[in-house]
């Protein structure tokens, strides 16, 4: 693999670093010398206190590996809150977010239920991550309706919200090869160790495919080969989850139930595409994105774009309703981002400008607004006439 030249690390987080690289060779060492790439990912992002999003690196922002759209604008929890205001006579007056990050999102929606007097009973945050949850304890301390849950509940009636969230969810790799298909996982190199570190290094290697992790591809067989790609295991076993939960709060309450989940990803048939040869895994560092998994573990993001049909299929499979799918521009525009623009003085340059150009980023078709995508699933609810007008259920 090319050798990266990216900005080196502060020297107790390279020791973190390590120590989680030993971690994972001591595992593989245990497994026989292989484990699934998805566990790997597990590990470099979860592993407690070393793990990218369990360990105290700064994530998000300038001052992180990368920038989300409730960073980048107040619009956008904004205009999630004024959505929920017309969905909330059909749910329960309740939201649960996963995937909170800093809490900017809950932030900017509970401060947009203040500012138009949307009633909200509780927001509660699904957080494995101790510092995440104590950033967003400091910048949420004037809201008292947040309440932190270390994992998902058996039933919840309202407004489910998942920005970034399944793009985050550890991913097995397999590959077509000229003798069929190979699974690839992850092992120690029998090469030289690392000159910085003196660890052994990290190396992609193949082992045999349980044909089930398959079943997501669609017209496998005219795939060309070499073709490598993501299968999204955990991310199914998720929205399997979520629909027992939204299921099970729908009998308790009586009311209906709806998640938005935003992110970038292709629908299958876009996804397994013959071109797209290599897969999208890709990783994020300092404001740089490169495709090196193994590069100081625990200090970069990992991520894979999400194959929205099998998350639609996954959600119907367990009961769910398909109620909209379409691109983050058209959601934005019709749950009327440009409206809350609008009360901005465009007088008052140095408040208007910033957000009218974080706007553009998040609906223009060259920057945020094509790639990512919303999938709303749900039961016992109906949603807003504008946002079908762009529906694109029938690409899934």
């Amino acid at each position: 693999m090319q050798k990266l030249s990216l900005p080196l690390p502060a020297p107790d987080a390279l020791a973190a670093s390590h120590a989680l690289q030993q971690l994972i060779i001591d595992e593989i060492q245990q497994h026989q010398g292989w484990i699934p790439f998805s566990r790997y990912m597990e590990l470099a992002l979860y592993a407690p206190d070393l793990g990218y999003y369990s360990g105290g690196a700064t994530k998000l922002g300038k001052d992180g590996d990368f920038t989300t759209a409730p960073e980048m604008s107040s619009l956008f929890g904004a205009t999630l809150a004024n959505l929920a205001a017309r969905l909330f006579a059909q749910t329960s007056a309740q939201v649960m977010e996963f995937g909170a990050g800093t809490g900017k999102l809950a932030r900017d929606f509970l401060t947009e239920c203040q500012f138009s007097g949307i009633a909200i009973d509780r927001y509660f945050i699904v957080e494995l991550s101790g510092e995440l949850r104590a950033r967003q304890e400091v910048l949420l301390k004037d809201f008292p309706q947040v309440i932190w849950l270390q994992k998902m509940p058996d039933s919840f009636s309202g407004l489910v919200l998942g920005n970034e969230v399944l793009d985050a969810m550890p991913v097995d790799l397999v590959m077509k090869t000229a003798q069929g298909w190979r699974e690839l996982g992850v092992a120690v190199a029998e090469t030289e160790p690392d000159a910085q570190s003196g660890l052994p290094r990290l190396v992609y290697r193949e082992h045999d495919c349980d044909l089930q992790k398959l079943a997501q591809i669609p017209d496998i067989e005219h795939l060309p080969a070499p073709y490598m790609t993501e299968v999204h295991a955990v991310a199914t076993g998720f929205m399997h989850s979520l629909a027992r939960m939204l299921r099970a709060g729908q009998v308790e309450s009586g009311r209906g139930s709806a998640a938005i989940l935003l992110d970038y990803g292709f629908p299958a048939n876009e996804y397994y595409h013959s071109q797209r040869d290599q897969g999208t895994l890709m990783c994020h560092y300092r404001h740089h994105a490169h495709p090196d998994p193994f590069y100081l573990p625990g200090l970069q993001d990992i991520t894979a774009h999400v194959d929205f049909t099998a998350m639609a299929k996954a959600a119907l499979a367990g009961g769910l309703e398909l109620l909209s799918y379409t691109s983050q521009a058209a959601f934005l525009l019709e749950s009327g981002i440009a409206n809350l623009l609008a009360r901005e003085s465009a007088e008052q340059v140095m408040r208007y400008l910033p957000q009218a150009n974080a706007l553009q980023k998040l609906v223009s078709p060259a920057e945020m607004g094509e790639l990512f995508k919303v999938l709303v699933v749900g039961s016992g609810v109906d949603m807003p006439a504008g946002l079908l007008r762009h529906d694109r259920c029938h690409r899934l």
